[in-house]
């Protein structure tokens, strides 16, 4: 894992407990859903402070925080956004790192469906295959990404169902409006292993590294709440339930 940057490490020498509880307002990449929550509720019972998330694409979120919303932190799935909001002045300098790498599945509600995925797409044996929107979701151009190098983008076209987001492309294969979808595996991922459905984990060489930045946004630089949440996310704790959703830490 990254080392934790200097002006957050203070905090995890001096214990995650504040003299002052504060609230801390941050957008979060919709990949990432069900690990924050497990991480929120654990960073708010061993602090005093209080998060309140918003989830969404990250494109969308990016646009949200570029036209003044009130976010103080955001958790891209990406490194683009984050890298950009530092350039733009927005973010704070040297508080952005990469709390997590994402994996990629194609995923059905049906247990026998996916069983070999090249195979299965090369076959078109499906209604609909649901990605994210490739312009807002960086799951969605890995899913572009991983159709081009199995050579099946042409042919799947006229079969692809745009999610906005990695939340809405699951729901279309959960609720069966799609047969298949590509998803992060932290959506369909319980203690280890694929807990419904069937899925096929696509190898990381056949898309872009999936690298998720973090970064503190200037309406968050004093706020306490928000520096301790970045420091807590580089901690053990947090670290332990990111790989318990079927992510990776550098």
């Amino acid at each position: 894992m990254q080392p934790i940057r200097p002006v957050l490490a203070a905090f995890c020498l001096m214990g995650v407990g504040s003299a002052a509880a504060e609230k801390a307002q941050i957008a979060v990449a919709a990949n990432f859903t069900a690990p924050m929550k497990a991480i929120i509720a654990s960073f708010e019972q061993d602090t005093d402070h209080t998060v309140k998330i918003s989830y969404g694409s990250t494109g969308k979120l990016y646009a949200q925080i570029k036209n003044g919303a009130p976010f103080e932190a955001l958790l891209a799935a990406d490194q683009k956004r984050p890298e950009l909001l530092e350039g733009e002045g927005v973010g704070v300098p040297s508080s952005r790192f990469t709390y997590a790498i994402g994996t990629l599945v194609l995923w059905s509600a049906d247990t026998e469906k996916v069983e070999d995925g090249p195979a299965l797409l090369e076959s078109g044996d499906f209604n609909k295959l649901s990605i994210a929107n490739p312009k807002l979701a960086p799951y969605g151009e890995a899913a572009v990404e991983t159709l081009e190098a199995l050579g099946q983008k042409a042919a799947i076209e006229p079969k692809l169902v745009r999610g906005e987001n990695i939340a809405q492309t699951y729901q279309f294969v959960d609720t069966g409006n799609a047969d298949i979808g590509f998803v992060a595996l932290s959506q369909v991922m319980k203690d280890g292993e694929i807990s419904k459905g069937s899925g096929w984990i696509v190898p990381s060489d056949m898309h872009a590294p999936i690298s998720q930045d973090a970064v503190i946004l200037n309406r968050g630089k004093d706020n306490l709440a928000v520096t301790e949440l970045f420091a807590y996310l580089q901690g053990e704790k947090a670290e332990a339930i990111i790989h318990a959703f079927g992510y990776e830490t550098e």
